[in-house]
């Protein structure tokens, strides 16, 4: 009788040791799955930390530069894609805020240009180091002042004393004298005037963007 109850009390002791051991594993196994969990989602907000940097870093790689300029004989000049905010360099801004400031645009026309820029878009190419491009650049700027263009759809190219950018924007263009003013409607080139205007900037402007006919200085 004895015997029947030591071997009663070793059978409870081994059971509470098994349940014991099964308690203490599933906190373990607990406890390994929340760090799994924990690193798991550590690594992916590491993952979209790295993702976001590198976009980040794309984006910022993707930035066009603007107003970029290049040693030039004693001087420099811009080169590549510019605004006018280029132009108040101290290598620029004599020539053209002299021009700009001095320049009268005329009235008459430029009444008859508002309505037809409105639908326009222009590509400029200029040079800095160009005389003919210190000339007509600043009085261009103050005629699409005047007629109140949306600055947005114009792109200012600055080119080398040879017509060309380091990105190549002058590819297909046909650039052989600077400035050339190229004007767009519907992503069609509708006429250009280059090096100079034949009457004036403006009676040019109005007949490119009239459906007149129009020849630049160099047309064949």
């Amino acid at each position: 009788m004895r015997l029947t109850r030591i071997k009663k009390r070793k059978k409870k002791r081994r059971t509470a040791v098994r349940l014991y051991r099964t308690k203490i594993m599933k906190k373990i196994i607990l406890i390994i799955a929340i760090i799994g969990l924990s690193a798991c989602n550590s690594s992916k907000e590491k993952n979209k930390i790295d993702e976001n940097t590198s976009k980040e870093m794309i984006s910022e790689n993707n930035k066009e530069k603007i107003n970029d300029t290049v040693p030039y004989e004693d001087s420099v000049m811009l080169l590549g894609k510019a605004n006018r905010k280029g132009f108040q360099m101290d290598a620029f801004k004599n020539w053209f805020n002299t021009g700009y400031e001095n320049y009268k645009v005329d009235s008459e026309s430029l009444e008859k240009l508002k309505p037809l820029l409105k639908d326009a878009t222009i590509t400029v190419f200029m040079g800095t180091w160009c005389e003919d491009s210190q000339r007509e650049t600043p009085h261009f700027y103050k005629i699409l002042d005047e007629a109140n263009f949306d600055e947005s759809k114009l792109t200012l190219i600055t080119v080398s004393d040879e017509k060309t950018t380091p990105q190549g924007f002058e590819e297909g263009k046909n650039i052989t004298n600077v400035p050339t003013l190229i004007f767009y409607k519907n992503d069609k080139e509708l006429g250009r005037i280059v090096e100079y205007p034949i009457e004036s900037l403006e009676k040019d402007m109005l007949a490119i963007l009239s459906g007149k006919e129009y020849k630049h200085a160099y047309a064949e």
